[in-house]
């Protein structure tokens, strides 16, 4: 007997799973004898489920889809925490298995939601809330479980990176760059959760939670965008050695979890420093394995619908074989998150001055005062007849000092007013 699956959401991604299902159904039966049937549709947009032929299938209310007690499956792509909270909760409730893409619903009520799925015996699959269609959920939860997991370490906003990409490579300033990325589709009209930082750290949330099985929530992460960095930046990162990207960081420590989104500077011999343009990538540490790299497309109908319909197939497996969920929520341990004041790492400063005599040694008088050791000072290129810009690279320094420092020198007179570069350096 077919697995019926209700689907949620019919834009890009769920779009994407239709043709998925339309293509390879018949394929799915014949190699992995495993019989799935999409019986139900929802979405407010009546056109997009003519769109891919499934109008017999349409309803505009999702409670359709929970109250069929013929669906074994809800796919839930709408996205957001409130409607798709009701629709994920609401579904588990009914005694229905749930696979998602929604990042944001997993990384702030993804407690709440596992805890109902383990309370309901059923499955909550999620591997399209990260990477698109990279797998790394479903590597963390079983191939790489005889691991203590150290690092996870990432690329995982293809926007951003797209930019970046195009600032060092091209030397286009961050407007330019973001005009180019909206234009071509891989950012929002309201680019602010990726440019900010924010979508990463929704999916570092995830990662990290799973990764250390202690639970890490978005309000946990602190993450800074890319809206200050310049082309400037990338040329004297790329002179010194190194790369810049938007990384997210979740590392265990002996003080607990250490989980960040920022702009990073890394050695051009790093894995990442090598994944350019819209690619996601996800490096990972463990004790026995060592370090591993998962590499791929972060977004677009295809990957991301290639993620959900591969967690669609095995819950469907696991509902023909008569198994019961076979790794459920893993946050039993409660580490403590370590405040970012308490980070010690290597920084890159960068401040626009008044091009006069004595303002270096005011400078440097900051960072002594803050015990900050600074490792170089240079000076380079000319904004205008009266500017200049001074960059600073530290030795290893606490969070809490740098800010101090930044403080103290937005202060002095011959400082502008404009924000600095702050890039944390990664060795």
């Amino acid at each position: 007997m077919a697995v019926k699956l209700g689907l949620v959401g019919t834009g890009t991604v769920g779009g994407g799973c239709i043709d998925i299902l339309k293509n390879h159904a018949e394929g799915f039966k014949r190699h992995y004898d495993i019989d799935v049937e999409l019986v139900r549709v929802c979405s407010r947009n009546p056109e997009q489920a003519i769109t891919h032929g499934v109008e017999d299938l349409f309803t505009q209310d999702y409670r359709d889809i929970l109250d069929d007690p013929d669906i074994d499956i809800v796919i839930e792509l709408i996205g957001g925490t409130t409607v798709a909270r009701d629709v994920v909760c609401g579904a588990l409730r009914a005694g229905k298995n749930v696979v998602t893409a929604n990042k944001a619903l997993m990384a702030t009520h993804g407690e709440e939601v596992m805890g109902l799925a383990d309370e309901m015996g059923k499955e909550i699959a999620f591997e399209a809330s990260v990477g698109g269609g990279i797998p790394i959920i479903d590597p963390l939860k079983h191939s790489l479980i005889a691991n203590r997991i150290d690092t996870v370490m990432g690329i995982v906003n293809g926007t951003t990176n797209y930019m970046l990409t195009r600032m060092a490579e091209d030397g286009l300033a961050y407007d330019e760059a973001l005009a180019e990325a909206q234009a071509k589709g891989f950012a929002e009209a309201d680019p602010t959760a990726d440019v900010d930082g924010l979508d990463a750290a929704a999916k570092i949330a995830i990662l990290a939670s799973i990764a250390f099985n202690s639970r890490v929530t978005i309000g946990d992460v602190h993450a800074e965008g890319i809206r200050n960095i310049t082309p400037l930046d990338l040329d004297t990162a790329r002179d010194m050695g190194y790369c810049v990207k938007l990384l997210a960081h979740a590392h265990r420590t002996d003080e607990g979890v250490d989980v960040r989104v920022h702009p990073t500077m890394l050695p051009l011999n790093h894995q990442l420093s090598t994944v350019n343009g819209v690619f996601n990538a996800i490096y990972v540490v463990g004790d026995a394995v060592g370090e591993t790299m998962f590499f791929g497309e972060g977004a677009g109908a295809g990957p991301a619908a290639s993620a959900v319909m591969g967690d669609v197939l095995e819950v469907a497996r696991h509902i023909q074989q008569g198994v019961g969920p076979l790794v459920g929520c893993t946050c039993t341990d409660k580490l403590s998150l370590v405040p970012m004041d308490n980070l010690k790492t290597k920084y890159y400063i960068r401040f626009a001055v008044a091009d006069r005599s004595g303002v270096l040694a005011a400078m440097a008088q900051v960072f002594a005062n803050h015990n900050v050791s600074v490792y170089s000072v240079v000076q380079r290129g000319k904004q205008d007849g009266n500017t200049v810009n001074i960059t600073y690279v530290t030795h290893l320094a606490r969070e809490k000092s740098v800010r101090a420092v930044l403080a103290d020198i937005a202060e002095l007179d011959d400082v502008l007013r404009e924000e600095p570069s702050v890039i944390r350096v990664e060795e």
